[in-house]
């Protein structure tokens, strides 16, 4: 019989360089900023049956994954052009002599951690960093993490400041909110591919065994598939099967974030985006949003990612989910 009232707690380990979320002494997720990331992630993401969501590699590999984009990790958020420089592909992959190209978080501080119930809630501040050091920006981020039966949720609203003289964010596909997940949950893969990023580098993404891929997109607009991608939406829904258990991965937007409602980055091969102010790519030259805050001017965004495991969805109940998310 499943526990209807999950207790929740965060552990922080400073050593380690992490914030665990512990459901019923079971990893859910961990808050991880080491400093060989040029961003913090939460990493792994577990269902309340313990499978993992998240893709391994590079951090944790495991047999059959892609090996592709080795800055898709966890769960992150960032953008592709902020001032000029990217923070959404840097890596280590990427040479010494190229970094000043590449942004990078870090963070200032954890401020507060607390937790009661089956709710937990963390609170950081990151900077957003040149590869001299200067910040660009400042963020304020809270985690909200709660369980519900074997439902779990990751809420975060995240305040962006220019602390440093403006800050434009140009137009760019690789944004904002992000999830890599596990190969299981991929669309199933029936031909190469190729991916161009901002700066033209162009990543292989090759055909693989399909045996036991089951992911699907289904937007709130009504496409599916692999017809998400460049579609606008109030959320999306990644459903497959891990083994015999039925999950759903649901990215929701906010009405109150810039850009809204946003568009999807949503590729078969993994990778689960958010991206409201990338408008140009998605919209095949239609739209254009060059978003700019003057120094000491702030816009917070705010997303929802609910990971339900044991059951299939409709998209009516989606729907009631994403209302009861927009209301708070």
């Amino acid at each position: 019989m499943k526990n209807q009232s999950p207790k929740l707690e965060l552990i922080q380990n400073e050593s380690a360089q992490k914030v665990d979320v512990l459901v019923d002494g079971e990893l859910f997720t961990s808050f991880i900023y080491p400093d060989t990331l040029d961003k913090p992630v939460l990493f792994p993401i577990n269902t309340s049956q313990g499978t993992t969501v998240t893709r391994g590699w590079p951090l944790t590999p495991r047999p059959g994954e892609r090996f592709d984009h080795p800055h898709h990790i966890g769960l992150w958020f960032n953008y592709g052009d902020v001032n000029g420089l990217d923070f959404w592909n840097n890596s280590y992959a990427i040479p010494a002599d190229k970094k000043s190209n590449y942004g990078h978080i870090v963070l200032s501080s954890i401020n507060s951690i607390s937790s009661s119930g089956s709710t937990g809630q963390l609170e950081v501040t990151q900077e957003w960093k040149n590869e001299s050091g200067e910040t660009l920006l400042e963020e304020k981020t809270t985690f909200i993490f709660s369980a519900d039966g074997s439902d779990r949720s990751i809420a975060r609203i995240s305040t962006l400041t220019a602390v440093n003289g403006p800050v434009t964010f140009t137009d760019n596909k690789e944004g904002m909110i992000a999830l890599r997940v596990s190969r299981e949950l991929e669309h199933p893969s029936t031909k190469p591919e190729l991916f161009t990023d901002a700066s033209g580098k162009i990543t292989d993404v090759p055909t693989m065994n399909n045996e036991g891929i089951t992911g699907m997109y289904t937007s709130s607009n009504g496409s599916k598939g692999d017809d998400v991608w460049g579609t606008r939406g109030d959320w999306v829904e990644l459903a497959g099967e891990i083994g015999e258990e039925s999950i759903s991965v649901i990215i929701y937007d906010h009405p109150g974030n810039v850009g809204y409602p946003t568009y999807w980055h949503a590729r078969g091969y993994g990778l689960f985006a958010a991206n409201p102010l990338g408008q140009k790519a998605m919209s095949e030259g239609k739209e254009e949003l060059n978003y700019k805050l003057e120094n000491g001017e702030s816009m917070t965004f705010r997303f929802k990612v609910d990971v339900i495991s044991g059951k299939k969805l409709s998209p009516t109940e989606i729907n009631q989910m994403y209302e009861s998310w927009k209301s708070n």
